[in-house]
């Protein structure tokens, strides 16, 4: 049986998990204080940022699960998203619509390959 590595671990939850070489995660923008669009886009940064840590790469990406405040949202976060995306390598993408915490316009649930 292969050994789950765990970063960031606390009582609730941890920062990361690396099983079978796929890291999976959760992202929610650092600074709630911005709009819709600077939240996506801290939430996108914020995905790169943990793939170096993970040593992966966005062309790695096998899943995200997005969840909006409000589906309306969903052109900003196409338009971020295809400039994010490098071209022949999109994951999986689902995008649903959830009451999230107060401030807070969206959450992003990642799984990545990365290297064993």
């Amino acid at each position: 049986m292969s050994t789950i590595q765990r970063f960031g671990e606390s009582q609730r939850w941890s920062d990361v998990v690396i099983y079978r070489g796929e890291a999976r995660w959760v992202e929610v923008a650092e600074n709630s204080e911005t709009d819709v669009r600077g939240q996506i886009a801290q939430v996108l940064a914020q995905i790169n940022t943990t793939l170096e840590q993970v040593r992966s790469s966005r062309t790695n990406l096998i899943q995200i699960l997005i969840f909006l405040a409000d589906l309306n949202d969903g052109a900003i976060l196409n338009e971020l998203w295809d400039e994010w995306v490098p071209k022949g390598h999109a994951p999986i993408r689902a995008c649903v619509e959830s009451k999230l915490a107060p401030g807070y316009y969206v959450e992003m649930v990642i799984s990545a390959a990365v290297a064993g």
